[in-house]
């Protein structure tokens, strides 16, 4: 039987103690390790989503509102076909409806839409409406419609695009996703490095696997629009319905600005309406391509209804005709400043 002597025993309870030692600092480390590409993972999400804060992206949810979304659409001024179109294919999805509830064969047809026109022609307005309508034939569930364009879909680094796009979507679900200048995911010239084309593939992708979940909007001018979709075969085969919405007349233009009145409860003199008409025919004979119709009016009353404040200033004691009432010099005056 062996034994070892005092010395030989000292060195083997160090060398066990040192074993125990660097075993422990490994597994440390390892751990350490661990927790510092947990760290980096944190730190990438964080970088993320401050970044996509840092985006100033023009993203608006409308939810469905209550009420007849059909008796709105009748309601619109103007727009006379459009209003024919949006119906026609609400007969369209009723009647299949009907064959498919028998039993019969049904072309399957896609709900997507684009719509074309200068801006402040109803566009956003109507898909909003066509929104309720889809909610009411049962194409979508909410209704809701998710009101964006190239900024919301965009990131501003490599790799955060998708990420932003799907979210984005992700929001739209049971809804429609409504994309304004929608050609500006595409560079005119087709070159250089952009993030566009991601944007669109993601989306792309999502609009096949949601399609029952999922109703998108394209809008714009109608040669960029149709630019934009002669850019990628996967959006000619998706966008085939074509909506188009013309310029205003003067006089659509005259009772939008009326409908203004009403609904905020003011009224405005004779010779006010007839110098707002003298104008308002002007400005439509002599517009330029990017002039903005009902939005174009929409500032007008608001500029008018400021410059009737601003001729009473500091005065008390007004009558009721007083504050609700425009004159021509109103009018005069909110043409000046537009």
């Amino acid at each position: 039987m062996a034994f070892f002597s005092g010395k030989q025993v000292t060195i083997i309870i160090v060398s066990v103690v040192v074993l125990f030692i660097v075993m422990g600092v490994l597994t440390f480390a390892i751990g350490e390790s661990g927790d510092e590409t947990s760290d980096v993972q944190e730190t990438t999400k964080t970088d993320v989503e401050q970044s996509e804060q840092k985006d100033t992206a023009n993203i608006v949810i409308e939810e469905a509102m209550e009420g007849d979304p059909y008796q709105e659409l009748n309601d619109l001024i103007g727009l006379t076909a459009v209003k024919e179109e949006v119906t026609s294919l609400a007969n369209f999805v009723k009647l299949q409806k009907q064959r498919e509830e028998k039993g019969m064969k049904t072309p399957k047809m896609s709900y997507h839409l684009v719509f074309t026109g200068s801006p402040g022609t109803g566009k956003t307005t109507v898909a909003r409406i066509v929104a309720r309508i889809y909610k009411d034939l049962g194409i979508l569930k909410r209704g809701h419609t998710v009101e964006t364009d190239r900024s919301g879909l965009v990131a501003e680094y490599m790799g955060q695009t998708a990420v932003k796009t799907n979210c984005l979507v992700d929001s739209a679900l049971d809804g429609v996703l409504f994309i304004d200048e929608a050609y500006a995911l595409v560079p005119e010239d087709g070159y250089g490095s952009d993030y566009g084309q991601e944007a669109i593939s993601t989306l792309l992708k999502r609009m096949e696997d949601n399609r029952d979940r999922l109703v998108v909007i394209i809008a714009g001018y109608p040669k960029e629009m149709q630019r934009f979709i002669d850019s990628n075969p996967g959006l000619q085969s998706r966008f085939n319905r074509y909506i188009n919405f013309p310029d205003y007349t003067a006089d659509e233009l005259v009772d939008i600005f009326k409908m203004y009145l009403k609904k905020n409860e003011y009224t405005m003199t004779a010779d006010a309406e007839e110098l707002l008409r003298t104008n308002v025919e002007y400005v439509v004979a002599h517009k330029t391509r990017n002039f903005g119709n009902a939005r174009y009016i929409r500032n007008l009353f608001e500029r008018s209804i400021q410059c009737q404040a601003n001729r009473f200033s500091g005065k008390k004691g007004l009558s009721e005709r007083q504050l609700t009432e425009l004159t021509a010099e109103d009018i005069e005056t909110a043409f000046k400043k537009q």
